[in-house]
């Protein structure tokens, strides 16, 4: 440890969701969905292709929700989650997280408590428009492609974020580094499609489809995960 991914690309739907249904749906881990304005989380669904890393090369898709860090419970108001986003003092849950291979699929659920579980991909992150699709045992899960953004200054800036899982009954959190570059992003421009996977249905009681609030893509990053803790 720290285990470290030298080259992947990634993109990324961000969407505002109800905060009430989105807690439900994540009441299971014991932490709270950060707040952007009154009502309102944040789900992001995001593609990673792993091109070069500790673990091999894979493809992966996340459902992800922003929460609170969990030493901050009880009351949190809008304006405390606002800064916690703007100052990274907020955390990502990894809610679900399928991916294309064997190994990193035990790797990830042993050393870190992520849910991978082992899904089909039909990605391609190299075009102008970014693009992919992730099925299992034949029903789609999403197909989401994401327009050309605008290229977004501090490229290569180093930056950190809590991430937490939840496997077994067990909330872990796991300090995750990242080295963007060639970021680029803007307002709207995905187009998402639901499939019949349980996975989709429950964005779909998120009320997915619907515009995104931002998209953003990664043509190089970098990253680091460390030792896992339990909550």
């Amino acid at each position: 440890m720290p285990v470290e991914i030298r080259r992947a690309s990634a993109f990324m739907a961000m969407y505002s969701v109800p905060t009430a249904a989105a807690q439900s749906l994540i009441d299971y881990t014991g932490l709270e969905v950060l707040q952007f304005r009154p009502g309102r989380g944040l789900c992001a669904l995001v593609f990673v292709d792993y091109v070069d890393g500790d673990l091999g090369p894979y493809n992966e898709f996340g459902v992800t929700f922003m929460v609170r860090n969990h030493q901050v419970t009880g009351g949190a108001s809008v304006t405390a989650d606002l800064r916690a986003l703007a100052t990274g003092g907020a955390g990502a849950l990894i809610h679900q997280l399928p991916v294309d291979g064997e190994f990193t699929m035990a790797a990830g659920r042993g050393i870190w408590g992520f849910p991978k579980v082992l899904a089909d991909f039909d990605a391609d992150h190299a075009s102008k428009v970014k693009r992919a699709s992730v099925s299992q045992d034949g029903k789609l899960i999403v197909s989401l492609s994401i327009k050309p953004g605008i290229a977004l200054p501090g490229s290569g800036t180093d930056s950190s974020l809590e991430a937490y899982s939840h496997l077994d009954g067990i909330t872990r959190h796991t300090a995750w580094d990242m080295n963007p570059s060639g970021v680029r992003s803007r307002i709207g421009g995905a187009d998402l499609t639901l499939g019949s996977h349980p996975i989709a249905n429950e964005l779909r009681d998120l009320g997915l489809p619907r515009r995104a609030l931002v998209t953003t893509s990664i043509p190089d990053l970098k990253m680091t995960f460390g030792d896992a803790k339990p909550l």
